[in-house]
């Protein structure tokens, strides 16, 4: 039986999405689906968490994702016709497809989450047949296309952005070192593509064991691949949560013959190394570079979020609320047809609290993000994100 969960009264704040989108210096087009002058539309979201698993962890991230979709949904105004209805997945499939029947029952216009991407796999099947999209907040572009469209930060994207940028700087000589896993091939895989659209060479691929053991040994693996490839930047695919701590307080240790190797080498994260922030003090990532949404418009959300429930939200939470954004944005020309594919993947994009993103025709999703350097234990922007899609990576006007 579907869990349905109790939607919390709505936190009705200045609409946030406007204020953002002035801030950025740009407002969206929508060139895709233009207003018709008619009242904007009334759309039911489904929105699909991981609650209900028995892991508090993930039950404390789907509160997150709960909260911020209501606050972008108070955000819209009062004109907006958003109905948020709220299902439990257990992060399990059975659940989640039995969410999707009873969100289909209650008459649903489209589905909102669920967060992992074999849920999501399960989910999209059952929408599909039932004539539904799904925005989930995967990044996994392997499981997008069709009816689902991933809103989470891909590797794909964020190599493309680090790689752009290093090559703009004359790194042409890349290595990677990657677990070995899926998440660590489609980490490599990344790299190598992001390689290639930006002038820029692969030159060591690396794999290590995802263990304590294994990415004590990984150090070994770096220096050998630093001494032997002339590599002039390292790619880590590790996460805080990961290897990422380890990496952190031993990549000092791998100068070949005692140098300096920060000082020869560019560490490259396809991670956030700022989360949590005390990951940043470690003295091994200092000068790294690392991709992460505009910070600005980020904080924003973030202070929103604490002063209006007494903590910061959860890092994945901004995609419910950017997900609510664009169906809100789509919702308000009063279009028939706006939550179509031709509305859900216009070309002009949308804003939310991770700063501009727009959904490609294959699912996957591009988000402009901007370029971090760890220095003196805090994060350095040395490259705004852009708040267009006009031009390059950079910021624009």
């Amino acid at each position: 039986m579907p869990i349905r969960l109790r939607v919390l009264d709505l936190v009705l704040l200045p609409a946030l999405v406007l204020v953002l989108a002035v801030a950025a210096g740009c407002v969206p087009e929508q060139s895709a689906i233009r207003p018709t002058g008619k009242p904007p539309l009334s759309v039911t979201v489904a929105l699909l968490v991981p609650a209900e698993s028995g892991d508090a962890r993930q039950d404390a991230l789907a509160d997150s994702l709960v909260r911020s979709a209501q606050l972008a949904v108070g955000d819209l105004g009062p004109d907006a016709r958003i109905d948020l209805q709220v299902y439990a997945t257990a992060a399990d499939p059975e659940t989640a497809v039995a969410a999707v029947r009873a969100a289909a029952e209650d008459e649903a216009d489209i589905i909102l989450g669920p967060l992992f991407s074999g849920v999501t796999v399960a989910v999209g099947k059952e929408a599909d047949r039932l004539g539904l999209d799904v925005l989930s907040f995967s990044n996994n572009t392997k499981i997008a296309g069709g009816n689902i469209y991933v809103l989470g930060v891909s590797f794909e994207n964020t190599a493309d952005r680090l790689i752009a940028h290093a090559a703009n700087q004359g790194i042409s000589r890349i290595a990677v070192i990657a677990a070995q896993n899926d998440a660590g091939r489609l980490a490599s895989g990344a790299v190598e593509n992001a390689a290639v659209i930006n002038g820029a060479r692969v030159v060591s691929v690396a794999t290590y064991e995802r263990s304590a053991p294994g990415a004590i040994g990984a150090i070994d693996i770096i220096r050998e691949t630093v001494t032997n490839s002339a590599a002039q930047a390292v790619v880590l695919d590790a996460d805080t949560a990961g290897a990422l701590p380890i990496f952190a307080e031993m990549l000092p240790e791998a100068a070949p013959e005692g140098e300096a190797i920060a000082e020869d080498v560019q560490f490259i994260g396809l991670t956030r190394w700022d989360i949590p922030r005390e990951t940043l003090r470690q003295p091994g990532l200092e000068g790294g570079w690392f991709a992460l949404p505009d910070p600005a418009i980020h904080e924003q959300f973030v202070r929103r979020y604490r002063n209006a429930h007494g903590t910061r939200p959860h890092p994945l939470s901004g995609l419910a609320y950017d997900g609510i954004a664009l169906i809100g944005a789509l919702a308000s020309t009063g279009n028939p047809r706006a939550l179509t594919e031709q509305g859900l993947t216009q070309t002009d994009g949308f804003v939310g609290v991770n700063g501009i993103f727009r959904l490609r025709t294959d699912g996957t999703v591009e988000r402009r993000l901007a370029i971090a350097r760890v220095h003196d234990g805090d994060v350095e922007i040395i490259e705004p994100a852009a708040r267009t899609f006009d031009g390059g990576h950079g910021e624009s006007s």
